[in-house]
């Protein structure tokens, strides 16, 4: 057994709490630090939004969450469980092998308390600084701030597992800086009910582009699903649905409020919304450049997308992949 260290977790969803678990196993001494009043991390449902829609403004008050209200897993919950501690069929559960969010919630919230991370976890703590305390050792300070008070602790490890889930990435559309109609982030959509009779060009093909648009089109005029599909892609319908279309990509929006198609088809727009995922985002994060986020959408260089080269194991991430197989 290798010797006890002094870990800090940072973020106390899914990726901090099976941490925080494995970390406890090898008796090493765990803090996870949680800027929310409760666990679970982008699976606790927030009916706020940010008041910028689009998530541009730096100073902007950030809501954690990306979940809107109807949303079920994607993938099975038998896939969803950890090695010793299987996401089962819960009494008075959602008792589906794709359940709501909720469900989710309930059993991270299950497995915190059966294997004692709660009492681990430090909620309503911010973390906003780590760093190295210098370059000749493996030891960081990380500097944590509540509503009341801040402080600083020196670590033998950290682990960042803060998601990825809330900083929004946006699609370049040529023309969008006079286009005059609404713009909103999937990271902002909660319920259908506001975009009533109105006709929508979602830009995406992944999940949450598919889930909204299929509950947006109940309430709307129209549901155009844009994506950077090959060209000689047939514009069809969406199966089962009169007014969900497939679109190629956006070639550019116009003053008058029309949105143009590379295929060729335009259609007058009231809201846009980019399905168009997240930016990596470690605000807190000091290496003096050794980890980066590279174009938004990488962190590097990581070993086995977990541990940077030149700080480990001192330093390491959980949850960084997007798709795994």
């Amino acid at each position: 057994m290798g010797p006890c260290l002094k870990v800090a977790v940072i973020g106390a969803g899914a990726a901090g709490l099976i941490a925080a678990r494995e970390l406890q196993r090898e008796n090493h001494r765990v803090t996870v630090f949680e800027k929310a009043d409760q666990l679970g991390g982008t699976w606790v449902y927030n009916p706020q939004v940010e008041t910028d829609q689009l998530g541009l403004d730096s100073n902007r008050e950030i809501v954690h969450s990306s979940l809107y209200f109807s949303l079920r897993t994607n993938i099975p919950r038998q896939l969803m469980g950890f090695t010793d501690y299987p996401f089962g069929i819960r009494e008075n559960g959602d008792q589906r092998n794709f359940p709501r969010h909720e469900e989710v919630l309930r059993f991270l919230n299950d497995f915190a308390r059966e294997f004692g991370i709660t009492e681990l976890i430090r909620f309503g703590t911010e973390v906003v600084r780590v760093e190295r305390v210098d370059l000749r050792n493996n030891e960081w300070v990380v500097e944590s701030r509540t509503s009341e008070s801040s402080r600083e602790e020196v670590f033998e490890a950290v682990v960042v597992c803060n998601g990825h889930n809330t900083q929004p990435r946006l699609a370049n559309l040529p023309g969008i800086e006079k286009w005059p109609g609404e713009q909103v982030h999937s990271h902002n959509y909660r319920h259908p009910k506001l975009y009533q009779n109105q006709v929508l060009v979602m830009i995406g093909n992944g999940p949450s582009a598919f889930d909204i648009s299929r509950e947006i089109a109940t309430v709307a005029k129209e549901v155009h699903l844009s994506s950077r599909s090959p060209q000689h892609l047939q514009v069809s319908k969406l199966d089962n649905h009169h007014n969900i279309w497939q679109r190629s990509k956006i070639a550019n929006v116009c003053e008058d409020g029309t949105v143009a198609f590379e295929d060729g088809f335009s259609v007058h727009a009231d809201t846009i919304f980019h399905c168009t995922g997240y930016k990596y985002n470690f605000p807190f994060l000091k290496t003096n450049g050794i980890v980066s986020v590279i174009e938004d959408k990488r962190v590097g260089p990581l070993y086995k997308h977990v541990f940077p080269p030149k700080l480990a194991p001192s330093l390491s991430f959980i949850g960084i992949p997007q798709k795994v197989s």
